[in-house]
């Protein structure tokens, strides 16, 4: 995920795509904590620091949104707020810029790390994708119904029966289980007629 580009003024926070069609949030989603309080707004810019080096850029704040954003954040912090408000507050930092440089990347991580820490006990592919779909809500390249159905999949119980209609985790593939494995696999055949042999943790049920 890039994000190069000296930043702009400030913006409200995007609610498009908040309401989900059909049905609440996934229930981890809907957990409460404090979850960004032991983030303080000094680990924030550390964070972009750090990210401006490797990217060899200048570090710098956007005098324009970072004194507000940075109290915002310290307020916010101490907060009880559900997991999914605190994905929408990373990416609204993100879009309203507090840094020169690196924006959606430092809003990110810390998301990707927080949704690591919540969700360990996914099974390691599940785990990635889940993490990513939240970097990628956080950055702006999912909207926030598009990252709730990810997840939601992710969360569900995995038990794959012959017929079931099965697509890969990143959508790419898609098709339908022939066989569960005594060691645990499955054998599924693609919709290009190809079969497969893999995890069920490696595949979501396609509606």
């Amino acid at each position: 995920m890039s994000d190069e580009t000296a930043a702009g003024s400030s913006g409200a926070t995007d609610r498009r795509g908040h309401s989900r069609r059909g049905g609440s949030e996934p229930t981890p989603l809907q957990s409460r904590a404090q979850f960004l309080k032991n983030r303080s707004w000094a680990s924030v810019t550390a964070i972009n620091r750090g990210l401006c080096e490797r990217g060899r850029a200048q570090p710098g704040v956007n005098s324009e949104t970072h004194e507000k954003i940075a109290a915002e954040w310290e307020e916010i912090r101490q907060r009880e707020l559900t997991l999914g408000e605190t994905f929408d507050l990373l990416r609204s930092c993100h879009k309203r810029a507090p840094f020169l440089f690196f924006n959606g990347n430092t809003f990110a991580e810390i998301g990707r790390a927080l949704a690591n820490a919540v969700f360990a006990g996914m099974p390691l592919p599940r785990l990635k994708e889940g993490s990513s779909s939240v970097a990628h809500y956080i950055t702006g390249v999912l909207d926030r119904e598009m990252m709730l159905s990810t997840l939601e999949s992710l969360c569900q119980h995995v038990s794959f029966q012959p017929g079931d209609k099965v697509r890969t985790l990143k959508g790419s593939l898609r098709g339908v289980i022939v066989e569960s494995l005594d060691d645990g696999r499955v054998k599924w055949r693609a919709e290009t007629g190809t079969e497969f042999l893999g995890l069920p943790e490696s595949l979501v049920p396609d509606d």
